[in-house]
C-alpha cells in the first residue's frame, strides 16, 4: 500500500513539474524565440548563396524540429488526462504541425513536401500569443457575415461589368472585351491601380464615364470595405468580452476551490481537535 501511495505521489509530482514548465514564462519566451528562429531558418534556404551552409541549416533543422516535439510533449504531459490535451483546438493545431514537422528532408520525393510542411511551424506563432489567438479566433468568426457582405459585392461586381463590357469595349477591348475580363478591369479599380488611366480613356468616348467609375469606387471601396471593417470590429469586440468572462469565471472557479480546500481542511483540524479531546479525556 505505501509502495502504492509512494508511486502515485512520485507520478503526481512529476506531472506538476511538467505544470511548472509549461506556464513558466522564460520557457514560453523561449518557444516563441525558437519558432522565430524556425522561420529565418526556411527563409535563409530560399538564397542560394546559404548553400554552403547546408549541413548547419539541415543540423539547426533537426534541433528545432527534436525541441518542438519535447515542448510538446512536455504539455501534453502536464495535463491530468491526456484527451484533456485534444480538447482545445490550439493544442490540436500545434500537435498536427510539430507531427508534420517529423517529415524527414533527406528523401528525394519528400523534400518539397517536408520544406513545405516546415513553414506552417510560422503559424505556431498564433497560438502562443494570446493576442493573436483573439484575433485568428475574430478573423474565423466573421468570415460567415462577411461572406454576404462578399456576395453583395460579387453582384455589384457583375452588374458594372455586364455594363461596361456593354460600353466600354469599343475603346479598349483587352480590358472590357467580355464579363470576366470587365470584371478584372474593375478589380484593379476598386484597388486603386492606375484606375484614373482607365477612366480617362473612356473619357475620351463618353465624356460621363466618370459617373460610372465614381459611384463603383464609392460602392465597393468607402462603403462594402467598411462594412467588412465593421463586421470584425464587432466579432473583435465580443471575442474580447468573452475572454474576460472566462476569465472571471476561471478566478471565481479557482477561489472557490479554494474556499472547498479551507473548509476541508478545517474539517479535518476540528476532528483531530476532537479525537484529541477524546484521548486526553481517556487519560483523565
Amino acid at each position: 500500500m505505501r509502495r502504492w501511495f509512494g508511486t502515485r505521489a512520485s507520478a503526481l509530482t512529476w506531472r506538476d513539474r511538467f505544470e511548472r514548465i509549461r506556464a513558466n514564462k522564460i520557457f514560453e519566451t523561449l518557444v516563441i524565440a525558437i519558432i522565430i528562429v524556425s522561420a529565418l531558418l526556411v527563409g535563409a534556404k530560399t538564397y542560394p548563396e546559404t548553400g554552403r551552409f547546408h549541413y548547419w541549416l539541415l543540423a539547426m533543422d533537426m534541433a528545432v524540429t527534436v525541441f518542438f516535439l519535447v515542448e510538446i510533449v512536455i504539455r501534453m504531459a502536464a495535463e491530468k488526462r491526456l484527451r484533456d490535451f485534444f480538447k482545445q483546438g490550439w493544442n490540436v493545431f500545434d500537435f498536427l504541425i510539430v507531427t508534420a514537422s517529423l517529415v524527414p528532408l533527406g528523401g528525394s520525393d519528400m523534400v518539397l513536401l517536408a520544406r513545405l510542411l516546415r513553414i506552417f511551424r510560422v503559424l505556431r506563432l498564433v497560438s502562443m500569443i494570446p493576442e493573436l489567438r483573439m484575433l485568428m479566433a475574430a478573423l474565423i468568426k466573421s468570415i460567415p457575415r462577411m461572406g454576404y457582405v462578399a456576395l453583395l459585392m460579387f453582384i455589384i461586381f457583375y452588374i458594372y461589368a455586364a455594363i461596361g463590357s456593354f460600353l466600354f469595349v469599343d475603346v479598349d477591348d483587352y480590358l472590357w472585351g467580355n464579363i470576366a475580363t470587365a470584371m478584372l478591369t474593375l478589380f484593379r479599380i476598386a484597388t486603386f491601380e492606375d484606375w484614373t488611366d482607365i477612366m480617362y480613356a473612356t473619357q475620351e468616348a463618353y465624356a460621363w464615364s466618370w459617373i460610372y467609375y465614381l459611384t463603383f469606387i464609392f460602392l465597393t471601396a468607402f462603403i462594402f470595405l467598411n462594412m467588412m471593417i465593421g463586421i470584425v470590429l464587432d466579432v473583435m469586440q465580443k471575442e474580447s468580452a468573452a475572454i474576460d468572462r472566462e476569465n472571471g469565471e476561471g478566478e471565481e472557479a479557482e477561489l472557490q476551490d479554494l474556499r472547498h480546500d479551507v473548509r476541508q481542511l478545517s474539517g479535518q483540524i476540528a476532528r483531530l481537535e476532537a479525537s484529541l479531546q477524546r484521548q486526553d479525556d481517556d487519560h483523565r
